[in-house]
């Protein structure tokens, strides 16, 4: 499916009067360009992706998607048309759907063979490493829109791999700041059998560590119905013991989370996957233009706009801005500005948005949010940086181990 977008610009005949000149404008702004030159950026995911199951989405969890983030760079690129036009530019989105890591390097040798620059992705993090290995030296760019995977930002960075997600490590600041700021000092943390699990609860851990934050007591909990693993599922069972003062939860899934609250042994403050979660996004964001945004949204895909929808349509921006801010200049010039200090995108999260150049990562605002408030936006007051206070968030520089 490809959706194409004509925009126009160009060099305006001589007017011979003002009269003259406003109908020249308006028959260029909005007549169809077929000299415009073409930018064209593909949306790479995989079929049958198992984090968007309709009985997955169904639960509508704090940290769960709520469909595929393919809408979120349609709105981008309808957004698109307005800056498109100062540079003569056409913006067009295709859709590319791939049965594994394999599927999604053939489609991207043959469309960066007919000229296709920009690519977004929306696979699990061990397909985005394999794609952006395969692709490692070719004249293109990756954007990850779905995987939170520290290691995509780490060990396994890429030179050619942009990411607009938001890490778990940059999520985890961002709620252990929050504790801090209301001298939550103390934490029961409850631990997921899945793999995800693991690697939120290792981003906490971190990130209490760095912060100050106590982790009293890790207990894991599984949701079974096997009568012998029923304990393991018992919320009151869970959270007594040693005192805390709050209860993080580490459920990628986010099915066990949403039992937590209001359940717990001791009256404490629920966080993690349920209760207060860590997003790049919330439907509940009022400022900083946002409920146009959502209204967009809404409007386009028949849902509320969730972190990767958010993801999908900062990637289109930022290539945009790096277009249209270029005069959409060669491909090395693009790159340069889009990963330069001097790209300023708006995020509509209240702060001027770029890549750090030591992971590629978007560094960004993080909101703390409910199932229908923004309670505060990271990073938190009083948390400084010497350069950028939203390094704060995720990997500093001298925390980095990406070696492009």
């Amino acid at each position: 499916m490809q959706i194409t977008h004509r925009l126009c610009a160009g060099r305006f005949p001589r007017p011979f009067g003002l009269l003259a000149l406003f109908a020249t404008l308006a028959a260029l702004l909005f007549a169809p360009a077929a000299w415009a030159a073409t930018v064209r950026i593909a949306h790479l995911e995989i079929e049958g992706d198992a984090r968007y199951d309709d009985t997955h989405l169904a639960q509508h969890g704090l940290a769960q998607p709520l469909g595929r983030p393919y809408a979120g760079a349609e709105i981008a690129i309808r957004e698109g048309k307005f800056a498109g036009k100062a540079v003569g530019v056409d913006f067009a989105l295709e859709r590319v759907t791939g049965a594994d890591a394999k599927a999604l390097i053939a489609a991207v040798e043959k469309l960066n063979g007919q000229g296709v620059r920009y690519f977004l992705i929306d696979a699990p993090a061990a397909v985005v490493a394999e794609v952006a290995k395969a692709v490692r030296g070719r004249e293109l760019l990756l954007f990850n829109v779905s995987a939170a995977d520290d290691a995509l930002r780490q060990a396994q960075c890429q030179p050619n791999l942009l990411h607009t997600l938001p890490n778990h490590a940059m999520t985890a600041d961002a709620l252990v700041q929050y504790l801090v700021s209301r001298k939550w000092r103390s934490v029961l943390m409850l631990e997921g059998p899945l793999p995800d699990d693991h690697l939120i609860a290792e981003a906490f851990e971190r990130s209490a560590k760095r912060f100050g934050v106590k982790v009293v007591d890790k207990k894991p909990f599984v949701l079974s119905n096997d009568p012998r693993q029923r304990d393991q599922g018992n919320v009151a069972l869970l959270t007594a013991g040693a005192d805390y003062d709050v209860v993080f939860v580490a459920d990628s899934d986010g099915e066990f989370a949403r039992s937590v609250p209001y359940r717990t042994v001791r009256p404490r403050p629920v966080v993690g996957a349920d209760g207060l979660a860590a997003a790049a996004w919330s439907w509940a964001w009022e400022r900083n233009g946002a409920p146009q945004l959502n209204t967009r949204m809404e409007k386009q895909a028949g849902r509320r706009m969730a972190d990767i929808d958010w993801a999908a349509w900062m990637a289109v921006k930022a290539v945009v801005e790096a277009v249209a801010r270029t005069n959409n200049a060669a491909f090395p010039v693009v790159v340069k500005y889009l990963k330069g200090d001097e790209i300023a995108i708006d995020g509509f999260k209240g702060n001027r948005l770029g890549f750090r150049p030591w992971d590629n990562q978007l560094r960004q605002p993080i909101l703390l949010a409910t199932h229908n408030a923004v309670i505060e936006r990271a990073p938190i007051d009083g948390f400084l940086h010497p350069t950028n206070n939203m390094d704060t968030l995720g990997f500093d520089q001298r925390d980095s181990r990406c070696a492009f």
